[in-house]
């Protein structure tokens, strides 16, 4: 055991006094085990991260099936006619997305509100973390006021005082007695909600919006989901038989979803591409590393002749490369993990909370284990195949050159394999980066359709108890814009119920439309107070804007966006009739005033739904009805100069005209645009980064086989000088074989590449952009062969500036 032990202490010994092998071949590695480990760790913090709830994996969600078997919201009429499936053990219903004025912990102030009915607790094995959950009494219509803090609201606003339960909290201006204080796993399983209250549905509902509802149920002992979503959609077909449902709903067909699966519905396509892209750098990466270490066990075949020449096994011959390996590995385990905590830390900021669950992503012990598992088990394996490779070349050979016949032209055939590999590899990979890096910057380019430099916007939501009806809430509204539109600075002044974009669950309302030749289609609807178009540099295309005198009681009109007048009207939707349908009443008819340009609510990675512009004061009272119960009001105001600037003017606007309404995130718009976009800067971020990876890791390689081959033909340059070669013509002769190798890995990834990218075919095409793009990948192929050209070039001088006598002698 000492002479193993010996021969690994001299092998390490050997490579520290000379750590430029070691040093190349480690950073390599590195390269693949950070990219791979980083990507491991944001797949691990959304994909498998279990959810913090007793048996989560027996959570479903229930509701309306779409295309891809995601469920959608459902209604309370829908959720009440379940009547607990014998498949599902619970269930609860939730009611995500709305807003709610507090008073009573601290300042009054606007937060998240979430309601449900008191089977949700029970259904999700949570317990509150003091106090208990909604009594029967509490959720029915007109019962006691109760409410449920939030974690995070009791942190901040109580300190964490244990004496909250029984304290009074008003809430939208009615005091609500707090009966409990929720767990912190609540928020991190439905999203941000700082007060709950209960949803308090009638015995029989009539309410057949789906407005953001979701039913979470706990499958019974020995019930699959595929049983479950039978049972769930035989139930709702009954009901859709025997019930009527009034308005003009479609049935949809009915189902059930992991809860976990649905979580997950919007990271999981692109972790799984960043996924495949680490796992293609982290391929070239051992490719590389594999024939460095051939090169280097081909070198040493004089060390290795003599060792087996005085009776060494070949086991013992192949110690010191394992040994150098186990020492590259180590070296490349721990350069991975630094490179990936690094990107990790800077991309922190710029990771979305989907990914994260609303917290930190987390690098645990797993992550330590894979990156030394693939560092150890790629260098030992590389360094065993060197040797393995380097065991057919002639120990009587490779004695009587004396160590100076290197690769040699025959022996190099399966470095050169490797290199066009490496090549084929990047090829594919960057391939693919092309062509999404196209796709995203063209979509990021886009022009969002309107202009969002120079504007400050907040958030108002009307305390329910102060303002109990659209009049008054309306004359609140005019008021505070008048207000605002005589501050300093400020040019123009607009009240809506959505902005152009938004970053948050706020961010639109769709509403069905009909048109009078029978078309039916899902548009945004948009209430919006006059001067709206100037606030948002929106400029008409044709017709009028609003007018004051668009009130209630006068002729329905409404604006439209641009691909709504092309796509339904042919492009001449002026004067024309548009129905919004109403929830159990006759559609609305309005006549399209004007038309403006079409924008992107959801950021340019999402495509723009159609839009109608309705008057605030004309909103259908329904629709008014629901926007009052999910939305805020969002204000705007334009001016000069910087928009931070207005803010204490706007602040001391609201308080003067409603002097108890809170308002919140008060905000310019550029930052809410920056936010909306960050997804796509996100992407087009990783996705250069794995790129970037794989052009160095491909040209390393072809550098490395390349000087490596340069310096074993020493002695055939040597000759070739003597004999009269010009210099020009072996820099000529070397770089012809090195673009050989890069042309040949070109075609085969180009090939591959072609059958990699239908993968991405619908990612591609989302964006707007041709699966096939031919720019891209002749802009792949151009990087690709630049880069190996640079990478050629420093071993064919060298081979140009070959001694003649220097070479011949073997010095």
């Amino acid at each position: 055991m000492s002479i193993w032990l010996a021969e690994i202490l001299r092998a390490w010994r050997g490579s520290l006094r000379r750590p430029g092998f070691m040093l190349l071949a480690s950073g390599v590695l590195a390269l693949g085990i950070g990219a791979s480990v980083a990507v491991f760790v944001l797949i691990a913090n959304t994909l498998w991260r279990p959810l913090p709830a007793p048996q989560a994996d027996r959570l479903v969600v229930i509701g309306p099936l779409h295309g891809n078997a995601q469920v959608g919201s459902i209604s309370p009429h829908e959720y009440q006619s379940l009547a607990a499936p014998a498949g599902l053990a619970s269930m609860g219903l939730v009611h995500m997305g709305t807003a709610a004025n507090i008073a009573g912990a601290g300042a009054p102030s606007q937060v998240p509100l979430i309601e449900m009915d008191r089977g949700l607790l029970p259904t999700l094995a949570l317990h509150p973390a003091l106090g208990r959950n909604f009594s029967v009494e509490e959720d029915r219509p007109n019962g006691p006021k109760a409410v449920l803090l939030g974690h995070g609201l009791w942190q901040r606003a109580y300190a964490g005082d244990p004496g909250v339960v029984g304290r009074m909290l008003k809430v939208e201006g009615v005091p609500h007695t707090i009966v409990g204080v929720l767990p912190a796993a609540f928020n991190t399983l439905l999203g941000p909600g700082d007060v709950v209250l209960p949803s308090a549905l009638p015995a029989v509902s009539r309410d057949y919006n789906h407005n953001g509802h979701q039913v979470i149920a706990r499958l019974a002992d020995g019930v699959d989901i595929a049983t479950a979503s039978a049972q769930v959609d035989a139930a709702e077909r009954t009901m859709f038989r025997d019930m009527g449902m009034g308005g003009n709903w479609k049935k949809p067909r009915f189902g059930a979803q992991g809860y976990a699966a649905a979580f997950q519905q919007e990271a999981r396509p692109l972790l799984l591409l960043f996924l495949a892209s680490a796992a293609l750098v982290l391929l070239i990466a051992l490719v590389n590393l594999a024939n460095l270490m051939m090169l280097r066990a081909l070198a040493r075949q004089h060390d290795v002749a003599v060792r087996h020449a005085l009776g060494a096994s070949w086991w013992r011959s192949l110690l010191p490369a394992l040994a150098e390996g186990l020492l590259i590995g180590v070296v490349a385990a721990l350069a991975g993990m630094a490179l990936a905590l690094v990107g990790l830390a800077l991309l922190q900021g710029a990771i979305p909370a989907s990914w994260r669950w609303g917290g930190q992503v987390q690098v645990g012990a797993t992550a330590w284990q894979l990156a030394f598992g693939m560092g150890l088990l790629g260098a030992v394996l590389a360094a065993a195949f060197g040797v393995l490779r380097s065991r057919g070349v002639a120990s009587v050979e490779a004695l009587r050159e004396g160590g100076r016949s290197g690769v040699g032209i025959d022996r190099g055939r399966l470095s050169r394999g490797l290199v066009v590999a490496q090549v084929a590899l990047a090829t594919v990979l960057l391939c693919a980066a092309g062509l999404l890096v196209r796709a995203i910057g063209d979509a990021s380019r886009q022009p969002l359709g309107y202009t969002e430099t120079g504007v400050l916007t907040f958030e108002l939501a009307p305390v329910k108890g102060h303002y109990p009806d659209t009049a008054s809430m309306l004359a609140m509204t005019r008021q505070l814009v008048e207000r605002l539109r005589i501050l300093p600075g400020v040019s123009a002044a607009a009240v809506t119920t959505n902005l152009p974009t938004s970053d948050d669950i706020f961010g639109s309302f769709n509403n069905g439309m009909r048109t009078p030749t029978g078309g039916e289609f899902q548009s945004q609807v948009k209430g919006i107070g006059t001067d709206y178009f100037n606030v948002f540099g929106m400029h008409l295309r044709e017709g009028r804007d609003f007018a004051l005198t668009d009130q209630q009681g006068g002729a329905p009109v409404a604006i439209v966006s641009q691909d709504l007048a092309d796509q339904w009207y042919h492009g001449r939707a002026l004067g024309q009739q548009l129905d919004i349908e109403v929830s159990n009443a006759a559609p609305v008819p309005m006549r399209i005033v004007g038309v403006v340009p079409r924008t992107w609510q959801s950021g340019p990675l999402h495509p723009p739904l159609p839009v109608v512009y309705l008057p605030l004061a004309q909103l259908p009272a329904p629709t008014m009805a629901i926007f009052r119960e999910l939305e805020p009001l969002r204000f705007a105001v334009r001016g000069h100069g910087n928009p931070d600037d207005w803010r204490a003017g706007v602040r001391e606007a609201a308080a003067a005209v409603a002097p108890e309404q809170p308002i919140a995130r008060l905000r310019s718009m550029r930052s809410i645009v920056e936010q909306t976009t960050a997804d796509a800067r996100l992407n087009l971020l990783l996705i250069g980064v794995f790129a970037t990876l794989a052009l160095l890791l491909a040209a390393a390689g072809l550098y490395a086989v390349m000087a490596v081959a340069v310096a074993a033909r020493e002695r055939e340059f040597g000759v070739r000088m003597a004999l009269g070669a010009q210099p020009s013509r072996l820099v000529a002769m070397v770089l012809r074989g090195g673009l050989l190798q890069i042309a040949a890995g070109l075609v085969l990834g180009v090939g591959m590449a072609l059958v990699f990218t239908r993968l991405l075919r619908a990612l591609i095409e989302q964006l707007g952009r041709r699966a096939f793009d031919p720019w891209a990948l002749a802009g792949v192929c151009v990087v690709l062969a630049f880069a190996g050209l640079l990478a050629c070039l420093v071993p064919a001088l060298r081979a140009g500036r070959t001694h003649p006598m220097r070479a011949l002698r073997g010095e």
